[in-house]
Formats: C-alpha cells, structure tokens, sequence
C-alpha cells in the first residue's frame, strides 16, 4: 500500500485570481507529493507495493505527480477564468476507508488515494465543459474542462457551500498498477469517501458509472478499474489538439467572417507608405487563409509602354518553398502574359495557368475539393487579378492553392474586394512616395549641402524636421564672407510650416547670404531683410484686396513673419578664441556657457521680421574665450512640450546647458537634443534646430 504510517497529510495554499495561479498550483502539488515522499509518507514507487516496498529515494512517483499536476491546471485554470476570485488549493492523502454508498449489497473498501480541492469564492459560475472537449465556434478555448478531470480521476465532484464551489477529485493510490476496484457509485450529499461534504454542504450528484463526467454538476463515476496506460492515454487524446483546416476549406467561413477579414485587412493596409511593404502585407493576409501561395508584380510607375512587371514579393505557406517558387513565377513568358490580363471595370480575379507542380503542397494542405482527385499532380487552382486604382493598372496579384482545380465562387469574390484594397493602398503609398521626393529635393536645395569650417572654432549641427516627408520652415547656414576672415551664421524659423514655408525659407536664406556678401553688417542685414519681408506682405495684401468679395484667401497669399537669430565669427589672432557680432529679431535668445558653468543669454530679444516697417535692429559684440560655448536654438527646442510644461519653464534650457560643462561642441549639441527628446515621451510636434560653437586655441599659422 502506498501510503504509510501516518493516516492522513493535508498540504493547502491560497493564490491570486490571476493568470500567475495555474503555474504556481503546479508547482505547489509537485512540492507537496515531493514533502510527503522524503518523510516516508508516500512510497516512492507505485510498483513496488506493501510494507516491504522499496526505501524513500530508490523509484520515482512522476506518474502520479504528472496525473495530479494535470488535474490541477485544468481545476485552477477553470478558477480563475471564469470566477475570478482567489482560489484555495488542498491536496489530501487519504487512507483506505468504508464507503457505505458504494453497494447495496454492503460497504465496499474504498482504497487509499490522492484528493484535490480547488475552490473559488464566486458560486454561481458554472465550471466549463462541453462534452467535446473543445470550446464552441469563434470563442478562445481556456482549457478542456471536466474532460481531463474524468479522464484521470477515480471519481470527481462539485460541493457548494456558502459562498464557496469546489470542485475535487480523487486519485487512487492503489490501483496505478493496473489493480482495482470497480467505479464508484454516485456521491450524495452525505459525502462519500473522497467527497469533501458535511453539514451544511451540498455535493452535486454524478452521472451514471462510466460518464465521462462533463456538463456543470457532473461527480464521479470515472473508470477506476482501468489500466493506468489506457487512462493515460485517454487523457492524451484529450491534450492533442485536433487538426485544424485552413478557413478556405471551411465553407462557412466567407460567409461568417469575411467583412471582419476586410476591415482587419483595411486598417493594416491604410498605413503602410511603401509599395512593397504593402505587397508583403497582401500576400500574408492571403496566405495561408485563402490561399498556399500568393504573389504580387507591381506594374512600372506612370505607365510606360513596354516596361515589364517586377515582382515586389513572393510567399508560400511553407517558407522554404519561396524561392522555388520565385523561380517559376520569374518566367519570361508568365511575365509578358499579365499585363494582358482583362481589366474590366471591376478587376475580377481570372483563372491562370501557372508551370508550379507543387506535390507537396497537396501532401501538407491537402484535402480535394471534389473536382479533382487531390494529388497534387495538377498544380492545383490559380488566380489573376489585375490591381486596379482610378482606373490606372497598378499590378497584377496572383494566387493559388494545391489540389483543387477551381476556386468557390464566394472566394473569388472576396479576393476581388481584398484586390481593390490592396490596389488603393498601392496608389496612396505611390502618390506619398513622390510628395516625400519631391519634397526631398526641394529641401536640398533650401538647405546647404554642408556647414563651413570656421579656424579655431568647433561647430556642432542637430537639424531634425517634424515629418520627413515634407520641407519645414526651419532653416540655418554658415559661410564665409570675404573680405575680412568673416564667417557669417545664421538660424531661422519661418511661421507655419510646409510648401508655404518653405517656399520663404527658399527666399530668406539666398536673401541673407547676397546681403552678407554686399559687405553689410549684422544689423544693417536684418534692416534689409526686414523691408523685402514687408514689401511681399504688401503684394500678398493686394492679391487679398483683389480677390472677390467673400472668398477664400489663399494660404500662398497670407503675409509670411520670420524669427531669425545672425551673426558673424571673426577669429582672433593673439591667445585664440573668437569675437562674435549677433542680432535676434524674434528668435530664442542665444545661450553663452563659461567653462566654470555660467550661463547667461548672448543677445537682446527684438521684433519678428515681416512685421513693422520703422524698426531698427541693434547686434551685440563680444568675445567667446577659448573654451566658451555658443548655443543656438530654435522654438522647436524651448516650446518643447510635455502636458502643460514646456522646456523652457524657469530657464530649463539653461539648466540643461550647466550640465554640459567640459563637453565638445559635438557632446553638447547630442546632450540637448537628447534632453528634448526625453522631456516627452511622444515625438517632438516641431522641427528641431540648433547650432553650437565652441571655441578653441589660436589658428595654426602658415
């Protein structure tokens, strides 16, 4: 007999209703069986039985503790899935007793076994089964129930109390041999043995001997007296998932979930800005729900006559395949037949004939759909269908499945509607890709190719635009300004943003650079500058004036203000460093970092250009000592927000600067762009420039 000595051990824990507890349970039961066996408790070897049995530690109980740690999982999944509530796990060794409810010739011998209670605090929840095994169509399956329960249990149950379910069930110990007793009989109220009832309980009566034991309520009556291998091997059957089919074999699918396939397929679509990308995205939406491979050739851009297809993505349901496939589909003559494919009005998807022998496909997918005899041998079905978008060809998308000679009508239908998704995404993601080229070369030539070097001076550039794909009116330059060993700099920030900004960036920067060259100085630069400014407002005033009473004004008529921080950089001969000449007109006001840490602005704030005629812009001198530290900065640094909070509340900026004593020019600029980034978690809303100079020793001499 297994159990030895002592009558009864009872091992119980409490856990969390949470998806933590099942794992923790299994660890609990397999502690518990493992405390029972050092302590002589339990015999160690379910072959070797009775009092001369072999010692603790010389054979294995894993068979029981698989059995229990099974039942376990499956009792506190349950638990916790569907009540929710802390669950109470006891595990209890039972010594052979009397079972007066077993006969009605007398009391049976009931022999010793292993008792597992998992209870829950939410009563009114039924346990889940289904008698199957498997959870209903379109819901999740948490786990299998009452099935595995009856399948390992000599008998099972449910008792009620108040506020309180339990379900339990009994191992035996004595039978694990393939020895035992015949099934028990049904557990009543009074509490068989194994039964936790008692006053105040209400146990829930099985079904007849030998049920499988599922339904809500449903007790004992498990077959005991089977061998432990064919019980075992019950519950395996239970634990392999079925063989699931693929949804284009499911006849009613189409009709169940198509419209959630499209939406699902519309929202992954709608955000891709890559042509391949969305191709990629097409073929796995496809494959392998309604297809075994798919393909898409994506048509030359603006139609050119005469230009072949390329073939933008290949995929099969097995990946090693892929490349085979490729190989085919890459034929010459496949590839001169699709851009002949009929484009009607709607693009339907045409029947093909593809050179793919794909045996194994019909092997691995396999079933036959009745028009054929499903060994592969034919190469299956295939389907052409043009991408059509405004009524221009985009592609061709092709795609095919192993043993089948046809596709259902339902599904060809709704490989059409995936096809006109498919192809507007395509459009949307070509017309973005020429906004973003032509935007990227307009932004080259706004912008200088590269920063001049300037002697003695280190410079560091962080420029970052809001969206990539379109030009900013953020703008800076540095250059140099014979005669003299000038190097004039510049930073700037034009109102809004887009084509309408740049388009003043495009003006502005020449602007300064002609003024500069002229041999003017730094404020005389803004003065001019000023009144070009003004004199486009008042040409776009008169465009407004002229316009008929009541419309629109264009936004390229709308007057233009820009924020500018300039000036010049003349090196020092004598003990190196460099004076500095600046004016800001609207702009955040430049930050000057000694090397013992002090920070104190560069300039004086004065009016945004573009705004007031009569107005003179005064610069500022001063000398950047070797060592000293020149930090420009846009509105996209200072106005960089986080809820409320901006970074430049209470000097921030300046406090981020402090921080940055000792480092290069290349060190601050990466620490304040740094700092930008993470004063929000969201990515920064404005372009981000800045400009830092550092100067350094005495130029070298000739």
């Amino acid at each position: 007999m297994p159990l030895r000595k002592d009558a009864r051990s009872t091992s119980r824990t409490s856990l969390p209703g949470n998806p933590l507890a099942p794992a923790a349970a299994r660890r609990f039961a397999r502690a518990a069986l493992a405390d029972w066996t050092s302590l002589g408790l339990l015999a160690t070897c379910i072959f070797c039985p009775g009092e001369n049995g072999c010692s603790p530690g010389q054979h294995s109980t894993d068979l029981l503790a698989d059995d229990a740690v099974l039942i376990v999982d499956e009792l506190v999944t349950n638990a916790v899935v569907h009540a929710g509530t802390d669950v109470e796990l006891l595990c209890r060794l039972e010594d052979p007793a009397q079972d007066p409810s077993a006969s009605d010739d007398g009391p049976d011998e009931v022999g010793a076994a292993l008792v597992l209670e998992v209870s829950d605090h939410h009563p009114a929840r039924g346990v889940l089964s289904d008698g199957r095994g498997r959870a209903p169509a379109g819901t999740p399956e948490y786990g299998r129930g009452l099935e595995l329960v009856a399948a390992l249990a000599e008998r099972w149950g449910i008792t009620y109390r108040s506020g309180t379910k339990t379900v339990w069930a009994r191992l035996p110990l004595d039978v694990r041999d393939g020895a035992g007793e015949a099934p028990g009989a049904p557990v009543t109220g009074s509490g068989g043995a194994g039964a936790p009832g008692g006053a105040g309980e209400a146990s829930v009566a099985p079904e007849a001997a030998g049920d499988s034991g599922t339904g809500v309520g449903v007790g004992a009556g498990g077959p005991a007296a089977e061998p432990v291998v064919r019980r075992e091997l019950r519950a395996a059957e239970i634990l392999t998932p079925a063989p699931r089919r693929a949804v284009r074999d499911d006849p009613d699918w189409v009709g169940r979930a198509a419209l959630s396939f499209l939406a699902e397929a519309s929202d992954l679509l709608a955000g891709q800005l890559d042509e391949d990308l969305v191709a990629a995205l097409a073929c796995q939406l496809l494959v392998p729900r309604l297809a075994d491979w798919c393909a898409v050739w994506l048509d030359a851009e603006g139609g050119q006559a005469g230009a072949a297809p390329r073939l933008a993505r290949v995929w099969h349901a097995e990946e090693s395949r892929i490349e085979e496939l490729r190989a085919v589909l890459e034929q010459e003559s496949l590839r001169k037949e699709l851009p002949r494919l009929p484009e009607s009005l709607r693009g339907g998807p045409v029947p093909v004939s593809v050179p793919w022998r794909p045996a194994a496909d019909a092997a691995a997918f396999g079933a036959d759909d009745g028009d054929g005899d499903g060994d592969g041998t034919d190469g299956g079905a295939a389907l052409a269908c043009r991408l059509v978008a405004n009524g221009r060809p985009l592609g061709t998308l092709l795609l095919g499945g192993a043993g089948r000679t046809r596709v259902p009508d339902e599904v060809s239908a709704l490989i059409e509607d995936f096809a006109r998704r498919v192809a507007l995404a395509i459009g949307a993601a070509r017309r973005y890709t020429r906004q973003a080229t032509i935007s990227r070369v307009l932004q080259r030539g706004l912008l200088p190719s590269q920063v001049a070097r300037i002697p003695g001076v280190e410079s560091a550039l962080v420029y970052e635009p809001s969206d990539e794909g379109l030009a900013g009116g953020d703008f800076y330059d540095v250059f140099p300004c014979p005669p003299g060993g000038r190097w004039c700099f510049m930073l700037g920030d034009v109102q809004g943003s887009g084509p309408e900004a740049a388009v003043v960036t495009g003006l502005a920067r020449p602007w300064l650079r002609l003024l500069a060259r002229e041999g003017y100085r730094v404020g005389a630069v803004l003065d001019r500058l000023n009144r070009l400014l003004l004199d486009d407002a008042t040409e776009a005033a008169a465009a407004v004036a002229a316009a008929p009473e009541g419309g629109a004004v264009r936004e390229e008529n709308r007057p233009r203000f820009l924020s500018l921080l300039y000036g010049e950089l003349v090196p020092l001969p004598l003990g190196g460093g460099v004076r500095c000449t600046l004016a800001s007109a609207g702009h955040p006001l430049p930050l000057l970092l000694r090397p013992d840490g002090t920070v104190t602005p560069a300039a004086t704030p004065q009016l945004l250009l573009g705004v007031e005629e009569n107005v003179s812009y005064q610069s500022r001198t001063f000398d950047l000592a070797p060592g000293d530290t020149l930090l420009c900065v846009t509105d996209g640094v200072t106005e960089r927000r986080s809820g409320r909070r901006m970074l430049d509340d209470g000097d921030g900026l300046a406090r981020a600067l402090e921080q940055c004593v000792g480092l290069s020019a290349e060190g601050v600029a990466e620490r304040i762009r740094r700092a930008v980034h993470d004063f929000d978690g969201a990515p920064p809303g404005d372009d981000l420039a800045l400009l830092v100079f550092q100067a350094g020793g005495p130029p070298p001499t000739a």
